[in-house]
Parts: structure tokens; sequence; C-alpha cells
């Protein structure tokens, strides 16, 4: 399996990271134009310094199916809107400088030009690294606590038994988070604490916080069946605005779409705390394709 998925799924977060989406400048160019800058990009996407995903209109123009991949569902209801904004391509660049990604970027940017063109670009970053090996939200609180390791990450993150071109991939949700930091600290700290589920003290889970409690909306064993994933969430900003890229890799995208659902109120009506902080502005799915003979592996979409 280490041989087949790209790398910067299974890495730690990177110091800096730029979350880049691209659409098709002319929706009705030919399918070929389209692989070949898919050809001109697969130097550069390496799977490590830049991750790929390809959105579901980008796989059915390539006249291509990968099972299980469809678009972001819009889990809007319940006093919250959970919006979905579809994404063509999608890349994940990563690195320890800030200036490098942009000058990847730009070459990014220049192998798919003129079939692609840059949408959307948000840069991220990681906040107080500890020991634990995980960063920090801006509330304080540690992201990533519950995530698989080991055999266990490569499990839920990665395709497996399905066979050449689809073992190895990924499918990812992306969403853009806002957080409202001024309401966050107008909390007193038991208050924080219960919105989450655990103290920002100890990052201990507090077994009688509410059931709308982040942690308790969103237990990876409470689902039937259990819903793992493997996070790689970041903190963004923008002038004075800030909050959490969430990033998910799963070997599906059923174990995303059980907990934004229970988030959202759709099973039981009880929203998550953390809409009372926060809201996602953007969310969008994609497929990220194995690797071989460590590049990437595109036969399923026809390269």
């Amino acid at each position: 399996m280490n041989k087949l998925y790209q790398p910067g799924i299974f890495e730690p977060i990177p110091a800096v990271a730029r979350y880049v989406v691209f659409s098709l400048a002319d929706p009705g160019a030919d399918a070929q134009a389209i692989k070949d800058a898919l050809l001109r990009l697969s130097p550069l996407a390496d799977g490590s310094d830049v991750v790929l995903g390809l959105g579901p209109s980008l796989v059915a123009v390539l006249g291509a199916q990968v099972p299980g991949l469809h678009e972001f569902p819009d889990f809007s209801g319940h006093g919250v809107k959970v919006p979905s904004t579809p994404g063509t391509l999608w890349c994940w660049v990563r690195g320890d400088d800030l200036g490098d990604l942009l000058h990847l970027t730009r070459k990014v940017q220049k192998a798919l030009a003129p079939q692609f063109a840059v949408r959307h670009v948000v840069d991220a970053f990681r906040h107080a690294l500890g020991d634990s090996g995980h960063g920090r939200d801006l509330t304080g609180f540690e992201d990533g606590t519950e995530n698989p390791v080991g055999e266990a990450a490569q499990e839920a993150a990665f395709v497996h038994g399905q066979g050449e071109g689809l073992d190895g991939s990924s499918f990812v949700a992306v969403q853009q988070w806002v957080h409202d930091l001024d309401a966050f600290e107008a909390l007193a700290d038991d208050e924080r604490d219960h919105h989450i589920g655990r103290r920002l003290s100890d990052n201990e889970e507090i077994e009688d916080s509410p059931v709308s409690a982040h942690v308790k909306r969103t237990a990876q064993e409470s689902f039937d069946p259990p819903a793992f994933m493997l996070r790689r969430s970041m903190p963004w900003m923008m002038s004075m605005q800030a909050g959490l890229m969430f990033v998910a890799f799963g070997q599906s995208l059923y174990a995303f779409e059980a907990q934004m659902r229970r988030m959202a109120g759709q099973d039981d009506g009880i929203t998550d705390a953390m809409f009372r902080f926060s809201r996602p502005v953007n969310g969008a799915c994609f497929w990220c394709p194995p690797m071989r003979s460590g590049k990437l592996d595109l036969r399923r979409v026809g390269l």
C-alpha cells in the first residue's frame, strides 16, 4: 500500500500550504486537450509537494467513472447552512516556505493553461505544533486528536481491494470554515470546553458534555458502520478573517458524509455546537488518484 498512495496524504501536516481549486476555462473543451494539460501537470504533481484531486465533473468530461465519487451534498437545514460548491480540479500545495509555494503554484497554473483557470486559492499554515504531533485550530484546541494511526490510518484513508488504478486512491472532502473568534472569545472557559467536548487545558474528553458537543457529534466509532477518516486540516487567514480548512481523506466519502449529516442536525435535529462560532462557506469532493512507480496513476481516467 505504501507505494500506491500520494504520500503527502499520509505525511505530517506541513508548515504552510495552499489549497488551489481550478475550473475548466472552456467547459466545452476537447477531452484530449484536457488530458494533455493533465499530462503536463503530472511531473509537478508528485503526490508530496502537490497532492492532486479530480472533481466528479472532470472525471465525467474525460469519459471515465470512479465508483463512489459524487459532488458534495448540500447538508443545509435545521438553522445551519452547509453549502456545496463543486470544484473541477484541486491541488494541495505543501511545503515549508510560502514564497516557494507561490512559485510552485505558478508552475502548476502554467502547466494547466489554457484549459484550466484558477478559481480559488486559500493559504494555510500549521499552528502551535505540540508534542503529540498535532497542530491546533485557531480556537486553541488540538486538531486531529481522533485520527487513526499506522495501518488503521491507511485502512481509513485509502481504497483497497478494488483493483489497479483504484487501490491506493483516496476520496477527499474539503471545506473552508470561517471562525467568529469574537463570539468564541466571549464564551466562558467551561462553555468553550463544552462546545468542543474537550478541555482546552489538557485536551481530555469531557464525559458529561452536552450531546451537541463537537466531539460527541463526530465520534467515529458511534456510527454504523464506524466512520473513520484521516483529517489533514489546517488554519487559514486572510486580512482579519480566519478559520479552518477542513480536509478529510477516506476510502470513500461515507465517513465524512455521515459525520457532516449528524453535525448539521439531519439525524436527530441537534446541530453541532461548532456552528455557534464557525460556519462553512464552501465544500467540494475530489478523487485523489493513486501512484505507480513514483508517478500519478491516471489510467482510470484514460491517461
